[in-house]
């Protein structure tokens, strides 16, 4: 195992915190989040949603699983960095291609480790999440606390200019196999365009899983040649995807979707694009204090009334009184705010957590086949 060089943390509140890097050196600026799930720490550092962010994870051992090129979320590393409280450089995983530590460096993204993770998920509870600036270079606390109050925060910056397709692709993956180590390529008799707002691969399988052939497009893409698409039959519905940042940077966007609310398309949306369709509806989101992300959120399904453990990963949510235009599907259990939604007067579903569970639980993956289902529906109602 490589000698492990030093790297410093300094948060905006003040804390400041020697460490130790595995990852890529040099000096990195953003928001720090806590993550509890306890395993799958490569789909989270690939997962797109985390573009201008440092996740501490709370499981405290971190790298025997190692990594591979099978299992990316995403092309590339979009997040600044991964805390962990211990790295294990040696991996011990028959899918493993190469150690955490070597992947997080090929993505220059920092690895940190040697750090009282207990005390840091503390302190953001406490004080919410905060900017903050690591280091493998400069050691002087006041150096750093300089060099942070001169960075841009994460919500003044549109990171889905960063992470989504610059070109249109079709994706055809389904679930993996592992009698053949491959995806699967499922037949299927539907179409989605799916609008990239930092889509992660999970999202993709799962809309493939349930029948969709999946038109996967950039989101500058226009409201008008896609609803021109739909009238003319050329795909069945729109999804929009999970991404990175403050939603209501995204001011563009929310005009489009607009747009393809007001044409009645049937619209799935998760994450990001569940903030985006409130926002177009009038209704603006707000930052939760330390938002949600882990593998291990309760969330109470109200068509069913059965609970779901979910996958989440978000900082924002949509307000309490959007229930006058559309009816709640699912609460999260931990703060009661708004998870699912179906709206009255439109063809559109939302989920503000991650179904695809990629990684995490596969409790809420229903959602997939049931918008399907309504999609067959609409269909024969044509």
């Amino acid at each position: 195992m490589q000698e492990l060089q030093k790297a410093w943390i300094y948060l905006e509140n003040g804390d400041f915190y020697e460490a130790r890097s595995f990852g890529a050196s040099g000096s990195y600026v953003g928001e720090i989040v806590f993550n509890t799930s306890l395993s799958g720490y490569q789909e989270i550092s690939s997962d797109p949603s985390y573009a201008g962010q440092f996740v501490c994870l709370t499981m405290p051992e971190i790298g025997i699983v190692g990594a591979n090129n099978q299992d990316m979320e995403y092309v590339k590393i979009y997040a600044k960095g991964i805390i962990c409280r211990n790295y294990n450089e040696f991996f011990s995983n028959f899918r493993a291609d190469f150690s955490f530590g070597e992947f997080l460096r090929a993505n220059n993204c920092m690895g940190i480790c040697g750090i009282d993770t207990r005390k840091l998920t503390k302190s953001i509870r406490t004080n919410g999440s905060m900017m903050m600036i690591a280091s493998s270079e400069i050691s002087s606390k006041d150096e750093l606390k300089e060099m942070l109050s001169k960075s841009k925060r994460i919500e003044d910056i549109n990171y889905i200019e960063e992470v989504s397709t610059k070109e249109a692709y079709n994706y055809y993956f389904g679930k993996f196999d592992f009698n053949t180590m491959a995806y699967e390529t499922p037949n299927t008799s539907k179409k989605i365009v799916a609008i990239d707002f930092g889509i992660k691969r999970s999202i993709l399988q799962q809309l493939v899983n349930a029948g969709f052939s999946v038109s996967v497009v950039p989101n500058t893409t226009k409201a008008s040649k896609l609803i021109e698409g739909y009238k003319n039959s050329e795909f069945d519905a729109i999804f929009l995807s999970n991404g990175p940042g403050d939603p209501q940077v995204l001011s563009s966007e929310v005009a489009e979707i607009s747009s393809l609310i007001e044409a009645k398309i049937p619209i799935f949306a998760i994450c990001l694009g569940h903030q985006l369709i409130s926002l177009a509806m009038g209704y603006p989101t707000y930052k939760l204090p330390f938002g949600h992300h882990g593998g291990n959120h309760p969330v109470k399904n109200t068509l069913t009334n059965k609970i779901e453990i979910t996958a989440q990963n978000h900082n924002y949510s949509v307000p309490d009184d959007i229930v006058k235009i559309a009816d709640i599907t699912h609460v999260n259990l931990f703060d009661n705010t708004i998870e699912g939604l179906k709206y009255k007067d439109y063809p559109i579903y939302s989920l503000q957590h991650h179904p695809e569970a990629g990684p995490g639980p596969l409790e809420s993956t229903a959602i997939f086949r049931e918008f399907a289902e309504f999609i067959n529906s609409v269909k024969c109602s044509k």
